[in-house]
């Protein structure tokens, strides 16, 4: 296999090089070079010699090497953690799935109709477990709530009221619920400003669906607090001809595949990345930007000040959603027991595969409310800052002008490493370089309806039809051909082998061994 070098396969692009950790560090990056340039002008082009000892500059450099080597391995063993973690979910869906749908029985007592019950029963089941996926990709992005146009309609079914036939106060709604009515509409967390989102009004009965990517009447009624930094970006990148050629990352638009329902609340777009701006390309304008504030501060309504910090305290990564579903499972595990409808070691592989998402949800939640102790991050931080300003001092009596280009190396090296680090401790959020939680939410769902798709069909339909040719190669015969001789089964042209039967059939299988074996050796 040809492993092709990332950094040269495939074509540039302003997204691609904000995947790297360039835009992050090169003002670091640019105010050490210029004291390396301070440094080394002062000391050519005056008197004065600004040199400081080396001695404690091999030793410092290779202690601080292997502290920023051992904090860019542990966010890497994290982001690795993460990725596992995410293959056990689709493990354990997979075969939850495949459990529910094969080995519950879909033909009940009770005609058609209890049939058709059943076979409802085990795809909203299987639903659910999509719904799992989805609930953990939220959970773990800092999305509380079940008002997304990926997820509640997967689980708007679901039981509200403890009393169903009581007032529907709010004193009855249960958990999954209350804690998702508890946030305020207009009350978006870091993705949510400028989101497009959809609500059905209470006059219309009729199921509406909005795509969850903004398209061009949206974009502009869209309400942005940094309009014009984010029109500044889309410049960037907007092709000349996206009106005229619509791509497939136009139209991209999973959500409709999803049943159509009605909401009282704005469904949230499944993907609430935050809002790119000039800012991100240039850091240092953010000073600027936090001078202004501070002085028109004092203008400001007292109410907006109180809405920030509502917004912020959203950030708290806290979602009982995943628990519920898993509980909705359980329960309907003991309801199949209860009513023997499970085999009890089905029932068994059925309960460890739920208990396996709920353990993959306690570790992705470590992962992801666990961050490296800030103590740690800051005096690493600012052991490298303090060894980057010495640097030019130390190195200028065996570089001379070369200081300039060896302290922009170091300090681009150095910083770089830990940018990495920072950015992979939490491999959830929208960074470029995070795992791509929705590709696998969608690969399950694909599995999922793919299981579903399996009509489960008697092996005596298929197996002995003209198609199968189990004895191959010995015998080329299919499996129709052989039945049709009954139980004196011998191999064509071999009237001079064993006695027809079983003998003939264990002649046939090792024969079959032999040329296999001969026939598959590259010698």
């Amino acid at each position: 296999m040809v492993a092709h070098n990332p950094l040269f396969h495939g074509r540039w692009t302003l997204k691609r090089f904000k995947a790297t950790v360039v835009n992050d560090i090169w003002p670091e990056v640019l105010f050490f070079t210029l004291i390396a340039t301070m440094v080394s002008c002062v000391s050519e082009l005056t008197p004065h010699k600004l040199i400081l000892s080396n001695q404690l500059l091999t030793v410092l450099g290779t202690v601080l090497g292997l502290v920023i080597s051992f904090r860019t391995s542990s966010a890497y063993e994290r982001y690795q953690d993460g990725r596992k973690m995410w293959t056990n979910i689709m493990v354990a869906s997979r075969n939850l799935a495949i459990m529910l749908w094969i080995h519950v029985p879909s033909v009940r007592e009770g005609g058609e109709a209890e049939t058709l019950k059943g076979i409802i029963e085990k795809k909203t089941m299987i639903n659910l477990i999509q719904a799992f996926s989805v609930s953990v990709k939220h959970f773990l992005r800092g999305e509380p709530g079940v008002y997304y146009q990926d997820l509640y309609p997967l689980i708007c079914f679901l039981p509200r009221y403890a009393n169903p036939k009581g007032d529907h106060s709010g004193y009855d709604m249960l958990p999954l619920w209350s804690a998702s009515d508890d946030l305020p509409v207009d009350e978006l967390h870091h993705g949510l400003h400028g989101a497009n989102v959809r609500s059905a009004p209470d006059t219309i009965h009729h199921p509406q669906r909005t795509t969850s990517l903004p398209t061009h009447s949206h974009n502009e009624t869209m309400i942005d607090d940094n309009k014009s930094e984010t029109s500044w970006f889309r410049s960037l990148t907007k092709s000349p001809n996206a009106s005229v050629r619509p791509s497939r990352r136009n139209t991209f638009d999973p959500e409709k595949v999803l049943p159509e329902v009605h909401s009282t609340r704005p469904l949230r777009p499944a993907r609430n990345p935050p809002q790119e701006s000039v800012y991100d390309y240039f850091p240092l304008l953010r000073f600027f930007r936090w001078c202004v504030r501070k002085v028109l501060r004092r203008a400001k309504p007292a109410g907006e000040d109180e809405a920030r910090r509502k917004k912020k305290s959203l950030d708290t990564v806290e979602s009982n959603v995943p628990l519920e579903i898993c509980m909705v499972l359980s329960s309907y595990t003991g309801y199949l027991m209860q009513k023997s409808l499970l085999q009890p070691s089905i029932a068994t592989g059925v309960t460890n595969n739920i208990t396996m998402l709920q353990d993959t949800m306690s570790n992705l939640e470590r992962i992801r409310n666990t961050p490296l102790p800030f103590a740690y991050q800051a005096h690493l931080r600012m052991s490298l800052w303090l060894y980057l300003l010495f640097l030019p001092f130390q190195i200028y009596a065996a570089f001379r002008w070369y200081t300039i280009p060896g302290t922009a190396f170091a300090s681009f090296l150095l910083l770089g490493f830990l940018e990495i680090g920072q950015e992979i401790e939490n491999p959830f959020n929208y960074d470029l370089n995070d795992l791509d939680l929705d590709h696998f939410c969608l690969s399950i769902q694909r599995e999922l309806h793919e299981i579903t798709a399996y009509t489960n069909p008697e092996p005596s339909s298929y197996l002995f039809g003209i198609w199968n040719q189990p004895f191959a190669p010995s015998d080329r015969r299919s499996a129709h051909d052989i039945v049709k001789h009954g139980a004196e089964y011998r191999l064509p042209d071999h009237h001079d082998g064993p006695e027809p039967g079983m003998a003939s059939i264990k002649r046939t299988l090792v024969n079959s061994w032999r040329e296999v074996d001969r026939t598959t050796r590259d010698i």
